[in-house]
């Protein structure tokens, strides 16, 4: 079986990141697994883990007043899943949702930000992987959001 540091290593969101810091950051996760239906995460509930998806997908979904939930994202293998344990209060802004069987590597979030927090540089690196990846999926929400009411009704 690989190692988790090996797993880590070689998702694309590591790729570049010096190996004391793969491993400083493995230390802090735990595969994990997802039937198909199930929730990786609800929003409002404490964003306490963030994923790195090796199989399957999962959809992103905002709930619409009148309209239910709505998928704006779906993230496959190689993405990551999962930001709002970077920023307090730390609760998801909206579910996560498998639609395959799942399976991931999760980091805890408590274990990553002391790591961060005591190792500034390695803090660093994790933003700006971080940062690319929140302002997607803000632009992709937004356009969603565009098109969802831009329609005539």
């Amino acid at each position: 079986m690989t190692p988790l540091a090996d797993l880590v290593r070689a998702h694309p969101f590591f790729a570049g990141l010096p190996a004391g810091m793969v491993d400083l950051v493995a230390g802090c996760g735990a595969n994990v697994a997802y039937p198909a239906g199930g929730y990786v995460f609800r929003e409002g509930r404490p964003a306490d883990r963030f994923f790195l998806v090796r199989h399957g997908r999962v959809s992103l979904e905002a709930f619409l007043p009148g309209r239910g939930p709505r998928v704006f994202q779906t993230l496959g293998p190689g993405e990551v899943v999962g930001a709002s344990w970077l920023v307090e209060p730390h609760l998801w802004s909206w579910d996560a949702r498998a639609l395959d069987a799942v399976r991931a590597v999760a980091f805890d979030a408590v274990c990553l930000r002391g790591k961060c927090d005591a190792d500034p540089t390695l803090g660093y690196a994790l933003m700006k992987r971080f940062v690319p990846i929140l302002v997607a999926r803000l632009q992709e929400a937004r356009l969603q959001a565009l098109d969802l009411y831009g329609r005539a009704s």
